[in-house]
């Protein structure tokens, strides 16, 4: 199949498995089909699927990242040792793992086509990662706590693995509190990663956007714990917008 029949092939599948997605209709733009398809797999509730669909969403999602394209961490430049700074999507970076900065449910954001990170790190590893997160979640029993690390394999993602860790969400202004525990995401993740054998961890911008942390701050908490706390482990700050690139060129110098 090419990537449109797969793509119209995974719409259906998911418009069959609900009595009340029966009369949807499967568009015949390719924009559209895709922004389908991905609200269809963010609002999907943890339950098992047939391993035809995984078959064929697991085809379509490494083309889909493959057409983006994949930047290998070997490739990169180090801004000090051990350390680098890169720009751009982190669902299309190879690595040791990529970080997601999660909620505490931890099995994505089910919105449909949100811009948050959460989101577009399940959509690119497919249906397989809430799944796993879900049993996670399962045998825990309650909540992840704020500034705690979760791993996961990255499925369908570049990397090897996922390190879901929830933030703090600021309330009115930063306190001494959120700073320990925006700074614990940091040292759990990497502890993790050391646990695992992981050599490389690439974080997002834990707690900003939608967690309302101070962009500037949160980034000094960030680059504080790694240098602190990084042993042998090599970090990648991934940033998104302009002002954060530049927010953590101007720390790392």
């Amino acid at each position: 199949m090419i990537q449109r029949e797969k793509r119209v092939f995974l719409i259906q599948k998911l418009i069959d498995e609900q009595p009340w997605y029966r009369e949807l209709k499967v568009p015949s733009d390719e924009a559209e089909q895709k922004m389908l398809l991905r609200s269809l797999m963010n609002v999907r509730l943890p339950y098992p699927i047939g391993e035809d669909f995984l078959t064929v969403q697991d085809a379509y999602l490494q083309e889909e990242t493959a057409r983006k394209g994949v930047t290998d961490i070997a490739d990169l430049t180090p801004v000090e040792p051990g350390i680098y700074l890169w720009q751009g999507d982190i669902t299309t970076l190879k690595c040791g793992a990529i970080v997601n900065a999660a909620n505490s449910g931890m099995t994505g954001c089910y919105a449909p086509c949100h811009g948050c990170i959460d989101n577009a790190i399940h959509t690119y590893a497919g249906v397989q990662l809430r799944l796993a997160c879900a049993e996670m979640m399962k045998k825990q029993g309650y909540e992840e706590e704020t500034g705690k690390a979760k791993l996961t394999p990255a499925y369908n993602l570049p990397c090897d693995y996922v390190l879901h860790t929830v933030g703090p969400i600021i309330y009115g202004h930063v306190t001494q509190k959120d700073r320990e525990l925006l700074a614990s995401c940091y040292r759990s993740c990497l502890e993790l990663a050391q646990e695992n054998g992981i050599k490389s961890v690439a974080f997002c911008c834990i707690s900003t956007g939608e967690f309302h942390f101070s962009n500037g701050e949160a980034a000094k908490i960030a680059v504080d714990t790694v240098r602190q706390y990084k042993e042998d482990t090599e970090v990648i700050f991934n940033v998104f917008k302009d002002t954060d690139y530049e927010i953590y060129r101007s720390l790392l110098g």
